[in-house]
């Protein structure tokens, strides 16, 4: 039986350990902290196809919803398949969302005020333009997942996890293939490939609300106007660049701070929203009170709850990379790095690990 080891307990390298213990693999996974503490377990939760640019990308994420149903169905762990609304209040979103639909028909629709608000109760009814709406995003509530998926490879397939444990040295593992999934400390066991990789780091904010009254629910993720100009999915559009435009002109500190506004629901019912995006190899480990402000002040223009108390407040920082869409690298025999998802991770995890399997020398 083939030997496998994998560094890092994130949702990469829990999707590694999923996709070859299944297929028969003996699998072993090694994170140095006690859980997977990391951009895993610091984002929305959501499984977004929409947001993925055609072709590659949109097609690992539409296997990876697949995969991720097959896994939640498994384990019977909590998810959300709400889908998504993508709410203008300004011409020019109306206009994106509306070209966006017409160019990806089978992706996403433009519905009126009307079906908006009858999909979701938490929209701002007031200038409501309309929506566009994806039906294939799914909604998970990712420390309950990452915190609950080892138990679940354990018990079903044999995977063994080794909390704790920091590797130093890959060639101690004694595995036939080692995976790398450690995100941006791939630095540690490998710094001259990471001087080289082009990879950065994002630091993100992000805020929960306490938890919303027992029974309600926000229905699909909400996005505003502002994340339009953020997924290289809606870089198709050719009314994009006016929205860019009136953002830069208008609102310079959301540019300044690469903050567009998103909410979704975790399962208990509070509503995780964010986020920020500042970039650099050197992250500030202080939260910025100007980021949450700008956030919450936009939020509140398409997005109502029964409350809108902030529970909690962090940070997270993934590896990002400008050039590519992931980062992958075999710097020896038997060893491959897989990272710099670029806030992809949640949305591609499982059709990455199942393409990276069947084939191994794909180059991206």
């Amino acid at each position: 039986m083939k030997q496998i080891a994998i560094v890092g307990a994130g949702i990469l390298g829990l999707a590694q350990a999923y996709t070859h213990a299944k297929r028969g693999y003996k699998v072993r996974v090694y994170e140095r902290s006690q859980r997977a503490v990391g951009a895993s377990v610091r984002n929305f939760g959501m499984i977004w196809p929409i947001g993925q640019k055609a072709g590659l990308l949109c097609d690992l994420a539409m296997r990876s919803r697949d995969l991720w149903v097959e896994v939640l169905e498994e384990t019977g762990l909590p998810y959300f398949p709400t889908g998504s609304l993508h709410v203008a209040y300004r011409e020019d979103e109306e206009a994106v969302a509306r070209e966006f639909a017409e160019l990806e028909p089978e992706r996403a629709r433009w519905i009126g005020p009307s079906e908006v608000l009858s999909r979701s109760g938490s929209v701002v009814g007031e200038g409501l333009r309309g929506a566009l709406f994806s039906e294939h995003e799914l909604l998970v509530d990712p420390r309950l997942i990452v915190g609950a998926l080892p138990k679940f490879l354990e018990e079903k397939y044999g995977v063994e996890f080794h909390f704790g444990t920091a590797v130093t040295d890959v060639r101690k593992l004694a595995a036939d293939q080692v995976f790398v999934c450690s995100g941006d400390d791939f630095e540690t066991l490998y710094p001259e490939v990471f001087a080289s990789s082009g990879v950065t780091r994002c630091k993100l904010q992000m805020m929960r609300t306490v938890r919303q009254p027992q029974g309600w629910e926000l229905g699909p993720a909400l996005a505003g106007g502002l994340t339009l100009r953020f997924y290289q999915s809606f870089k198709v559009c050719s009314t994009l660049p006016a929205l860019e435009a009136r953002i830069a002109a208008e609102l310079p500190e959301y540019d300044k701070y690469g903050i567009h506004v998103m909410a979704s629901q975790t399962a208990d019912g509070a509503v995780t929203i964010g986020d920020s995006h500042e970039y650099g190899l050197d992250v500030d480990i202080f939260n910025k009170e100007e980021i949450d402000r700008l956030i919450l002040n936009y939020l509140q223009g398409f997005a109502k709850f029964p409350s809108m108390a902030i529970a909690e407040r962090w940070h997270g920082v993934y590896a990002r990379h400008f050039d590519r869409p992931f980062f992958y690298a075999r710097p020896e025999p038997g060893v491959s790095i897989v990272t710099a998802s670029s806030g992809k991770g949640m949305t591609v995890s499982f059709g990455l690990a199942e393409m990276l399997y069947e084939n191994p020398g794909c180059d991206f």
